[in-house]
């Protein structure tokens, strides 16, 4: 992965971090700048490495579909023109502007990585597809589980009164 697909990469976790965080934090009265900031540069690391393992995940799964006929190939890896894209998951990832215009974006970069799929492994586009949605659907997932287990961490609960 070159430096400047690392850059793209960690500024699209960026976007996105901040795109489910900031609407979180604007109804959370008394939330502390320094955790905020925090939590912000977690998420885009975290967002930042899902990104960066979306490629590898399909490129696995297409490895998996084709086991009789083992693969020379490289492994799929993003390119500045597949990660630019992302970039736009900020505005898109705001709850009030809609998340089917997100869902949209996740369909049009999981396009170009299908048809890159599809070049690399040989595998006919729509199997590339395929392949390509269960790894954005599983990795997904996983990190939608990692949100939810970090705010029911992160919430403070109201202390029992004492009888």
């Amino acid at each position: 992965m070159t430096p400047a697909v690392a850059v793209l990469l960690l500024l699209a976790g960026l976007s996105e971090a901040a795109g489910r965080l900031l609407p979180v934090v604007a109804r959370l009265p008394g939330a502390s700048r320094v955790r905020v900031v925090g939590l912000m540069l977690a998420g885009a690391v975290v967002d930042g490495a899902v990104f960066a393992l979306w490629p590898l995940s399909a490129w696995t799964l297409a490895e998996l579909a084709l086991a009789p006929a083992p693969s020379d190939e490289s492994a799929l890896v993003w390119t500045p023109g597949l990660a630019a894209p992302l970039l736009l998951a900020a505005v898109l990832a705001f709850p009030l502007l809609g998340p089917l215009l997100h869902l949209l974006l996740m369909v049009g970069v999981g396009t170009g990585l299908a048809a890159a799929l599809a070049t690399t492994t040989g595998l006919g586009w729509w199997d590339a597809a395929g392949c390509v949605a269960l790894a954005g659907v599983a990795l997904g997932t996983a990190v939608e589980g990692v949100r939810r287990l970090v705010v029911r961490l992160n919430t403070r609960r109201a202390p029992e009164p004492l009888t």
